[in-house]
């Protein structure tokens, strides 16, 4: 595997900042010790491992807006079309679930429809770029 400073940035800094968050908000946070704590840790896991399996499988073709750089099919992506804001939510889903806070719900349904918003932005500009390869690929992945 060849780590340069791009990977150190693009894939393990958020693994360590979002690992190292997580363990403080299981250890420290907010809300009841239990059961659900540890079921809210496990989706978080799940989530902050599917943002860095997406990130590291997208390379260099990350960027924070849309831009078509490449039409990333491989790996996770052959599966879900935008893995890191599906994986993103269950790390939030489980931070919610670990610290009990209700209230915050209304935030956290208030983030799906801004991904789903992002998420036909990202499509608009790969369909320009791609055409029917990307359409392709639409009718066999899932969001």
């Amino acid at each position: 595997m060849n780590i340069d400073l791009g990977t150190i940035w693009r894939v393990w800094f958020p693994l360590v900042a979002g690992a190292v968050a997580l363990g403080a908000i299981f250890a420290l946070g907010p809300g009841p010790r239990g059961p659900a704590r540890d079921l809210g840790l496990a989706v978080a896991v799940i989530g902050i491992t599917g943002v860095v399996v997406a990130r590291h499988t997208l390379g260099r073709s990350f960027s924070i807006r849309a831009k078509a750089t490449a039409l990333v099919t491989t790996g996770i992506y052959s599966r879900i079309r935008n893995p890191i804001y599906v994986s993103g939510m269950f790390y939030l889903g489980g931070v919610l679930i670990m610290i009990k806070r209700p209230e915050m719900l209304i935030a956290f349904v208030a983030l799906i429809p801004m991904q789903i918003l992002r998420a036909r932005r990202e499509a608009a500009v790969l369909e320009e770029k791609f055409g029917d390869a990307y359409r392709e690929y639409r009718k066999r992945t899932w969001f």
